[in-house]
């Protein structure tokens, strides 16, 4: 069974992958029923806090950033190949906004951490159009979206949620989307509440596990336990070339 499955064209092993069940080398196999199944035809990506202050030479460093960026570029071109909505989300720190354990560190010791216009609040290189322009902190904390190419936008957001006080919602909804599929910086603080927040919302969700930074064993299963499928960037590229 085993080698007959894996025997498959790419295209059709991927679907079948989708379709059934998924393996992830850290947790074991995981079964996905009809109502968790991703459906990558209707999917949308969502990008959270890519920005150059968080690499891993930034002011605040997330250990693990940098390192997931030639995944994640590959990703993100394998999203516009297939004409699917892109959203890449941003912490941009202004004034007393901040979230409460960071509030202190920010509007009193002021950090130069995201600060609007500032190179390090700016997405990290590669991931954006070659043709997009410098992020507009005004429109963005004013909570529009920044069009940056064909189907793909920035927004900001002002907690760890990329729902939480934004449009998101009603943006993928306008969209037609039902699957978030999530990449980034880094799983235990803002994937992690997107992820329990659309699935809230009743989407279907994707955790791109090469592609997201300080993953492990424990965080993913964590995650799995609501139903999130964990794939992998390979298996989204060719998912994708399926559906295109």
């Amino acid at each position: 069974m085993d080698g007959e499955r894996f025997a498959l064209s790419e295209p059709i092993r991927i679907r079948n992958r989708l379709h059934t069940s998924m393996f992830d080398d850290m947790t074991g196999p995981i079964i996905l029923d009809e109502y968790v199944r991703p459906h990558l035809r209707s999917s949308a990506l969502v990008v959270i806090d890519v920005q150059n202050d968080f690499l891993d030479d930034g002011t605040m460093p997330v250990p693990g950033t940098t390192g997931i960026l030639p995944r994640l570029t590959m990703l993100v071109e394998a999203f516009r190949r297939a004409h699917r909505p892109i959203v890449h989300v941003v912490r941009i720190y202004d004034g007393d906004d901040v979230d409460l354990v960071r509030r202190t560190t920010i509007t009193r010791d002021d950090a130069p951490i995201v600060r609007p216009g500032t190179v390090g609040s700016q997405i990290s290189r590669g991931l954006l159009p070659a043709a997009a322009e410098h992020l507009d902190p005004k429109l963005l904390l004013d909570g529009g979206f920044q069009a940056v190419g064909d189907a793909e936008a920035v927004m900001w957001k002002p907690r760890w949620s990329a729902f939480h006080r934004t449009r998101l919602d009603a943006h993928l909804i306008d969209l037609g989307v039902d699957t978030v599929v999530v990449a980034g910086c880094n799983l235990p603080n803002c994937p992690h509440a997107t992820l329990f927040d659309a699935s809230a919302r009743d989407y279907r969700t994707v955790l791109v596990t090469d592609a997201t930074s300080q993953v492990t064993p424990e965080r993913l299963s964590n995650v799995r336990a609501i139903g999130v499928a964990p794939l992998t960037v390979e298996d989204l590229v060719a998912g994708l070339t399926f559906t295109v």
